[in-house]
């Protein structure tokens, strides 16, 4: 199942969905739903939004 961002709103056309999986985590942009999307480990996801976190808050 993809999630979408919670920072996307009705009106952005900015948005990402992820899916978590198994040891790994996939990432699309959602107005292309069909096209290509990215995976990676799911301990490069938790390094990621860690540090976006810590940036941001």
């Amino acid at each position: 199942m993809w999630a979408k961002s919670s920072h996307s709103s009705a009106t952005s056309d900015s948005c990402v969905e992820v899916r978590l999986g198994s040891g790994i985590v996939s990432v699309r942009d959602s107005k292309n739903a069909d096209g290509p999307l990215f995976d990676v480990s799911s301990g490069a996801w938790r390094a990621f939004v860690s540090t976006v976190a810590q940036r941001t808050g």
